[in-house]
């Protein structure tokens, strides 16, 4: 196949994409590729599995050749368990020992028996009879030694074992003797079998080396004659890559798969054009939209922030001044001097915060002037405990961020229960994170309700309700507007009447 470049002129339209798989070309890349690799694949399992069949025949011969020293050595071994074996049940006497001599004697006499007669050595075939026969003497005298030694006669037993060790060292020299001759006979035939396995390895590196050039050159080949069609197709597609769509189609001359790709390229070409038109007119159009969305939602959030953070509540005004007058009638001076001073504190901290940020020493300092106030207006029904790590407070964090929390725990969970209240403020380092928790004994939330807050769902605050505006909701979504993330905040409740928690989690710097 050949592909060609051509002016648009004298182009002719490509198929469509319904008609390329109608029908398959004969030759396919897909075939020439995997009958190169079959091929390839065929040579070299050929090459293995006659590597592997005269290796494994090899090995079966050396495992026959030292076979026999294998069995010499085994016979040894026996012996001595034998002797062994006689020497404890003469010693001790028990029917343990007794059990013991007559299993590994029992053993001896069957590597005896697997003992070969099968060589042609003269001398080795002598050995082995008068290894039988001198065992058969040595067995006697065992049992000598033990009917003994069963008879209590111990000057018999103790001559008739000394006499199995004489007969123990004769049949071990026996023994050695027949290893050697066996040993020497079995080093010519290994001798044999090393020149055997030279000669398979360098037949082997012949064909392995003859079988990989082959296998290179029929691959190489083949790829390069499926592949040399791709070159203008590469360079076309090279010329779209830098974004000039403005290229000749390809003249398409075979129906392969190439043929195929260089139709279906043309026809992408085409509509790639109109696609990047449509698409850079979405975008920028889409770019448009998104600026003025970004920058209305900026000056909203500031807008909203700024409101939040100026707005006193006049209802929460009003109660509050108003408790601070009853006090001054009920009460000498220092107490309305100092409920006034946090009063003061309170409204200067919430109206006075331009910056946004500020640090959690100011934030705790806040909810304390908060607390302070609330509970000279409901007589101190409401315990205000804090568990402060005193070294975490430095961080910066965004301003009215705690206060809106307390304020919530109390109106939505200790006002009105029927136990004493209690809210617990406390600061402590989670792994790398600041924690911040306010919890109190309340009445707690149920789960589509913390799903509601989590979620940004919360219930509008009612008008006139007693709050100073600033919600759960706002709080969570400039904490992750600050911190970029999104756990930035957590709620759990065991259930109703057993409290709330809400959790905020800072960053450490």
């Amino acid at each position: 196949m050949i592909l060609k470049k051509i002016s648009p002129d004298h182009s002719s339209p490509g198929a469509s994409p319904s008609t390329y798989g109608q029908r398959r070309p004969l030759h396919t890349l897909e075939g020439k590729l995997t009958l190169a690799f079959l091929l390839a694949t065929a040579a070299i399992f050929a090459v293995n599995l006659f590597l592997v069949l005269n290796i494994n025949t090899a090995l079966e011969k050396i495992n026959r050749v030292f076979y026999s020293n294998v069995q010499t050595n085994t016979l040894s071994e026996a012996l001595d368990n034998v002797q062994q074996g006689l020497a404890d049940y003469l010693s001790v006497g028990s029917s343990e020992n007794l059990r013991n001599f007559y299993q590994v004697q029992a053993e001896y006499t069957d590597c005896l028996a697997a003992l070969g007669d099968s060589s042609d050595n003269v001398e080795i075939q002598s050995t082995t009879r008068d290894i039988r026969n001198l065992s058969e003497h040595y067995t006697e005298l065992c049992e000598n030694a033990l009917t003994a030694k069963r008879g209590r006669n111990i000057q018999r037993y103790k001559n008739d074992y000394e006499d199995t060790v004489s007969m123990n060292a004769i049949l071990q020299s026996y023994i050695y003797s027949m290893n050697n001759l066996l040993l020497k006979g079995n080093s010519d035939n290994y001798l044999k079998l090393a020149d055997t396995f030279h000669s398979l390895e360098a037949f082997s590196l012949f064909m392995i080396v003859l079988i990989a050039f082959l296998d290179i050159f029929m691959i190489v080949t083949t790829i390069r004659h499926a592949t040399a069609p791709m070159h203008d197709l590469i360079a076309e597609a090279g010329e779209i890559g830098k974004g000039n769509f403005d290229v000749p189609p390809l003249a398409v001359s075979s129906d392969d798969e190439l043929g195929i790709v260089a139709s279906a390229f043309n026809e992408m070409v085409v509509s790639m054009k109109g696609y990047l038109q449509k698409l850079r007119e979405s975008m920028e159009s889409e770019n448009r939209l998104k600026e003025r969305e970004l920058l209305m939602d900026a000056h909203l959030k500031e807008a909203e922030l700024k409101y939040l953070q100026a707005q006193i509540n006049p209802h929460f005004l009003f109660n509050t001044l108003n408790a601070g007058a009853q006090l001054a009638m009920m009460e000498e001076a220092d107490d309305t001097y100092r409920y006034l001073q946090n009063v003061a504190a309170f409204f200067r901290n919430k109206t006075n915060r331009e910056n946004q940020i500020t640090t959690l020493a100011d934030e705790i300092a806040l909810a304390d002037n908060y607390m302070y106030i609330i509970n000279v207006r409901f007589s101190d029904a409401i315990t205000y405990e804090k568990r402060i790590d005193e070294d975490l407070t430095r961080v910066s964090v965004p301003s009215m961020i705690l206060q809106p929390i307390i304020e919530n725990a109390i109106n939505h969970g200790v006002r009105d229960i029927d136990r004493p209240a209690v809210i617990i403020l406390s600061v402590y380092r989670t792994g790398n994170y600041i924690t911040l928790s306010v919890r109190d004994n309340g009445r707690g939330m149920t789960e589509q309700q913390m799903n509601a807050i989590l979620s940004g769902n919360a219930p509008v605050r009612r008008k006139g309700d007693e709050t100073n505006g600033v919600g759960l909701s706002n709080v969570i979504n400039r904490m992750r507007l600050f911190y970029n993330s999104e756990d930035v905040f957590d709620i759990t409740s065991p259930g109703e009447d057993r409290g709330t928690e809400v959790l905020l989690y800072i960053p450490m710097p």
